[in-house]
This record gives C-alpha cells, sequence and structure tokens, in this order.
C-alpha cells in the first residue's frame, strides 16, 4: 500500500504542523550520521549545503567537473514566489491554485500548496546571498509574467536565472567545503544503488576519469539527478542529463510514478541539421513581451516584414483570448504544431512559428528589451544568424521537462526507506505539466526548506553506521553486478554507436510517444523497443576499455538504462486512457481540440513496482484527493 503519510488537518496548516511532530537529532550527534547526495544541481547543492551546516557529514558525487556546470544553469526565465510585489492580486492561494489548475488537476494538493507556501521564503534566502534579480528603477525586486498566470510573480536575472541561483547554492556548498563538512567527488557517475535489509545504504559509483568502480555507505541517500527528456535524444537537456541514477534506484525497489508526464517546451529554436545533438530553448520569459504569430496564407513564403497585421494569424491570443500568449507550455505546444501540421508554419522546413518582439521593442525602446533579454538575443542570434531585434525569432516545441521521476512520499522518502530524492528526479508537485519558472521554485524548496526536516526525522529513528558496511555482501554483489555490465558493453563489437541506437530510439518515442499519442502508435512504440534493445546489445560498439576515461562507454551504458526505461515509459502513456496535460492521447479531447481527463477513472498517481524476472512492471495506484479546489475542465479561454 502506498501511504503518501500527508498530515491531517487544513491544507494551509499541514506543513506548519508538521513541522512540528517530526522528531530531531541533536547537535552533537549530528556529527554521527552520514549523508550521500547524488547530484549538485539546485537541489542537490541547496540541500548538501544546509544538511553540512546543520551539523551532519555529507559526501557529494557531481557528474561534472564542476558543481557549477549542473544543468540548473541552463534555466533562463525566473522563479516563481508569491510576494506580491506588483500587487496585482497574488498570493500563496493563488499561487497554489494555478499550480494544481496548470497540472491539470493531477498533483498532490498537500505537496504544492507546501511549495506555495515556502516560495517567499526561497526569494529572500537567495536575495540574502547576493542572487542579483532585476529590479525596479525604485530598487524594489522586479517580476515579469509566466504562462498560465495572470499576476507576475516571476522573479529573474535577464535570461540567466538558473545560473545566478545555482551559483547562490554553490557558495553555499563551497564554504562547507572548506570547512571540511562536505567532501565532494567530481566527474563520478552512480550506477547503482546498494539496499541492505530493504534499506538505502549507499551507492556504487564509476570514476569517469580513471574507470574504477567504488563503494560508498551513508546512513541516508539523497538523489537530486534531474530528469529524462533526453530520452527523446533531441531535447533542450544538456548531453550529461540522463536516467541511469533513477532507472538503477528503480531496480531496486524504488517505485516509478507518472513517467509518461513529459513537458514538451513551446519556444525552442527549432531542428536545423540531421547531424544536431540537442537543442537550445528560448526562454518562456519572451512570450512575455513576444507575440506568436504564423501568416494567415499557408504557404506565404513573404519575409515576416512584408506581411501586413491582417495577414498575421497571432493564434494563441485568438484562441485563448483571456491568456494569449501566456497559455501553460502543453496547449501552446499543442497549438504550434497544429499550425504546423496545417501548412501554416514558416522557416525552410515549415517547422516553426515566429515569436515576435518588434511591438514590444517599439512600445518599450531597444535599450529595455535588451536589459531583460539580451544574452538570449544573443544566443539565438549565434545559432540562427537572424538579429531578432531586426527579425522576429524562429520557434518551435522540444522536449524539455519532466513531472515523472521517482515516487516520494511527503517527506520526500521514496518507497525505499532511507532514499530520498529530490527537484525534477522526483514526480510530487507538477502534476501533468510544470508551469514555467516552477522547477527552480521546487529544487530550491526541497533543498533548502524540506529535506533538512524530513532527512532529521528518519535520522533520529535509526542507530548511525559506525563501521566500514562497504565489504558487505551487498555493496560486494551490487558492485560486482556492475563490472560485469560495464565489461559486456566495452566487450561487445558490434557496427552501431551508442548514439545510433540514442536517436532510433529518441525518433520512435518523438513520434509515437511525443506531443501527440494514439493507442495504436504507443503499441507499434511497444513492439519496436524490445528489437532495438536486443539488437542494441547484438551490435553495440564501444571502442576502448572501462579502466580510464571513455565517454562511449558512459553513453552506452545510458542508453542501455534508456531503452530499459523507454518500456515503461510507453506502456504508462498507453494505461492512462485519458488527456492530461502534457500527456496528449488523441482519443480523448474535446470538441474544441483540448485535454479530455477522466477523473473518474484517472485520478489518481501512477506508481510503477519493477517486478525483478518479470517484463511488465506492477501498478500501484495512489489516489489524489482534493479537498480545496474542485475539479474542473481546464481553460484558458
Amino acid at each position: 500500500m502506498l501511504d503518501a503519510k500527508i498530515p491531517s488537518g487544513p491544507l494551509k496548516d499541514k506543513w506548519s504542523s508538521h513541522k512540528l511532530h517530526l522528531q530531531l537529532v541533536n547537535p552533537a550527534n549530528k556529527r554521527k550520521y552520514q549523508v550521500i547526495v547524488v547530484g549538485t544541481g539546485l537541489a542537490g547543492s541547496s540541500a548538501a549545503a544546509t544538511l553540512a551546516e546543520l551539523g551532519y557529514r555529507v559526501k557529494v558525487f557531481c557528474i561534472q567537473d564542476s558543481a557549477r556546470r549542473a544543468h540548473s544553469i541552463s534555466a533562463q526565465g525566473g522563479i516563481n514566489a508569491a510576494k506580491n510585489y506588483a500587487n496585482d492580486g497574488d498570493s500563496i492561494e493563488r499561487l497554489f491554485y494555478d499550480t494544481i489548475k496548470g497540472g491539470d488537476f493531477r498533483a498532490r494538493e498537500a505537496n504544492v500548496h507546501r511549495l506555495a507556501e515556502v516560495s517567499n521564503a526561497i526569494i529572500d534566502h537567495c536575495v540574502a546571498q547576493g542572487v542579483p534579480f532585476a529590479r525596479e528603477y525604485s530598487g524594489y525586486l522586479d517580476n515579469r509574467s509566466f504562462g498560465g498566470a495572470q499576476v507576475s510573480r516571476t522573479f529573474y536575472a535577464r535570461g540567466q536565472t538558473g545560473q545566478q541561483l545555482l551559483l547562490g547554492a554553490y557558495s553555499a556548498l563551497r564554504k562547507e567545503v572548506e570547512r571540511d563538512n562536505v567532501e565532494i567527488r567530481h566527474r563520478t557517475e552512480m550506477l547503482d544503488l546498494v539496499t541492505i535489509d530493504g534499506v538505502a545504504k549507499g551507492i556504487i559509483i564509476r570514476d569517469l576519469i580513471t574507470g574504477k568502480i567504488e563503494s560508498h555507505s551513508a546512513d541516508v541517500v539523497i538523489m537530486a539527478t534531474g530528469g529524462y527528456s533526453s530520452i527523446f535524444y533531441l531535447s533542450t537537456n544538456a548531453k550529461a542529463c540522463n536516467a541511469t541514477a533513477i532507472w538503477r534506484a528503480h531496480k531496486r525497489g524504488a517505485f516509478m510514478a507518472n513517467p509518461c508526464y513529459t513537458q514538451i517546451h513551446p519556444t525552442c529554436i527549432p531542428v536545423h541539421g540531421e547531424y544536431q545533438s540537442k537543442l537550445t530553448l528560448m526562454s518562456e520569459g519572451l512570450r512575455n513581451d513576444g507575440r506568436v504569430w504564423v501568416p494567415k496564407q499557408a504557404g506565404d513564403k513573404r519575409l515576416p516584414s512584408e506581411i501586413p497585421e491582417e495577414g498575421r494569424d497571432y493564434f494563441l491570443e485568438r484562441k485563448y483570448p483571456t491568456f494569449g500568449n501566456l497559455v501553460p507550455r502543453d496547449i501552446a505546444s499543442r497549438s504550434v504544431k497544429e499550425l504546423c501540421d496545417a501548412g501554416q508554419g514558416v522557416g525552410d522546413t515549415g517547422m516553426a512559428v515566429y515569436l515576435d518582439l518588434s511591438a514590444a521593442i517599439e512600445r518599450l525602446g531597444k535599450e529595455k528589451i535588451a536589459e531583460r533579454y539580451s544574452n538570449l538575443f544573443e544566443m539565438y542570434e549565434k545559432i540562427s544568424g537572424h538579429n531578432p531585434y531586426e527579425y522576429p525569432m524562429m520557434i518551435y516545441p522540444a522536449p524539455h521537462y519532466t513531472m515523472g521521476g521517482l515516487w516520494v512520499d511527503y517527506n520526500l522518502m521514496s518507497t525505499i526507506p532511507g532514499l530520498f530524492v529530490l527537484g525534477e528526479a522526483n514526480f510530487s508537485d507538477h502534476g501533468a505539466n510544470r508551469l514555467g519558472a516552477s522547477a527552480l521554485m521546487q529544487g530550491l524548496a526541497d533543498g533548502y526548506f524540506i529535506i533538512p526536516y524530513t532527512v532529521g526525522d528518519y535520522l533520529a529513528q535509526i542507530t548511525p553506521i559506525n563501521t566500514d558496511i562497504t565489504t558487505f555482501a551487498a555493496f560486494k554483489e551490487a558492485e560486482g553486478q556492475v563490472v560485469q555490465k560495464v565489461s559486456r558493453l566495452v566487450s561487445a563489437k558490434g557496427k552501431r554507436t551508442a548514439d545510433d541506437f540514442h536517436k532510433q530510439l529518441g525518433k520512435l518515442l518523438w513520434d509515437k510517444c511525443g506531443m501527440a499519442r494514439t493507442e495504436a502508435g504507443l503499441h507499434e512504440a511497444l513492439d519496436k523497443i524490445p528489437e532495438i534493445r536486443s539488437e542494441f546489445w547484438d551490435n553495440i560498439n564501444v571502442p576502448g576499455s572501462g579502466e580510464d576515461l571513455n565517454q562511449s562507454l558512459e553513453k552506452a551504458g545510458r542508453v542501455a538504462d534508456y531503452l530499459e526505461f523507454a518500456e515503461l515509459f510507453v506502456r504508462d502513456a498507453l494505461h492512462r486512457k485519458e488527456s492530461c496535460g502534457g500527456h496528449f492521447r488523441t482519443e480523448y479531447q474535446t470538441p474544441e481540440g483540448e485535454a479530455k481527463r477522466d477523473d473518474e477513472k484517472f485520478c489518481y498517481v501512477a506508481a510503477w513496482e519493477h517486478i525483478e524476472g518479470q517484463n511488465e512492471q506492477q501498478l500501484h495506484k495512489e489516489a489524489l484527493k482534493f479537498e480545496s479546489v474542485n475539479l474542473t475542465q481546464r481553460s484558458y479561454k
């Protein structure tokens, strides 16, 4: 049975009341406990820094050569908080409702309300760290609007908010490293989770420079390893982003929740070549000042400046007059695809629409727009060759964020005792669609303000490890399995590269389980994935050895995990016979073409359990109960 451990009582009091009842660890005893943190993005760095400040011994594992290079650095647009500085009617309750509605009523009320509650403290904390948020002329922090909201609640630092927030968390982490409270290992990858009697007690890692396989034990393991949209091959994620850590933990007993909930971001620079390895995002913040349009006449190849206003279709403003260009991402993405599929797309391929900021430049002046977005404009011009100040940007949807992840309870603990999961690696706060500027909010909420309480409650109930347990059979067995898998990969002498298999899988998933999904297409994918996986093991070629730096080996291991995970990903989409948020089954839509939920049959979290020796996973359901909001058809018109 899934017990989410949601506290009783009124929604607005749950978190404050829960904190009062959590057990505490004596300051002198905190030094006795070892904590492992895997991942150094916003969630991982903030958690490691905060736990070390509290007195725990913390060991951090980072896949990059510096914690500053975690993928959180790529977040551009901003971070939400209910400060109501704009005096436009915002509040904690409104942020809570917008998030629940944006996720199409498929998130836990209690988690989302807690997220809204702590959002204001995040801003104060980051300002105290020196994060250079944009400010108005008077000196007050500035705000802008983002999709799915009718208020200005997004705090930002030009188009590099993630970078600035990560530098704040990184500085806090480095302070603890210098105080010898944190040991950090760079260029390491978690390849397995070790459990003893069903309890998480450590991890197996590979040193990516030397190739050495190592065991590390701890009283608690915290995973903050990000999402899995790189499964599509072409995505906005960095190439190092992967699903290996959460997938290996899943195979050790951690349930995987809602894996089919993936977000397609509407404002991405379109694909421009066959050999492209990733896609580049343009911040959703641009939709705050930009207008999205296509020519009304299909096949109109005139320059955008030659097309008069009456020849333009500002389709988001036409279809959703209340929210206009600031509809949530899933709705904007489907609308863009619909127009391009109808032949109204622009550019050489016809698979793009215009994101036009000319009206804002004319209204506010080039200097003001440059102050807000100059780094984004520079990035776009370097990639596309077009100057956005003079020529509208061209955009098309791309895989971006994943709302699915490892199942966690209210305390952020997985179904494996002692394994906590933070940020995008868990499923908890966004339902079927994440609102823009909420990822940074969740990562910092989990790391700074939630996990320090809940980890303490767990540790207060267990005895610290006082001996070296990496010599125990469970560690040796897990280490042996990792070595065996590495050996199998490097000994294969096929003819295809890991990238080649990854591209094949990614295209299949994009076509059959991307923005639009059908029962026939999902069955087709389920038939094809095992064939690709079988050929992978027969025909993969990994040059070099496993005993030194070998990026081909790294990629091959991650693709092998994607080829297993993909089957569960598609199976979850097939079983959910409804449309909600980013999960759009074309058989289930309203007459207006919007997502049509089935609350009677599917108002639950789908949590999948790996059963050793079986091909199919076992489905467990956590019913979603809504006490403070009414389940209604989501509308942004």
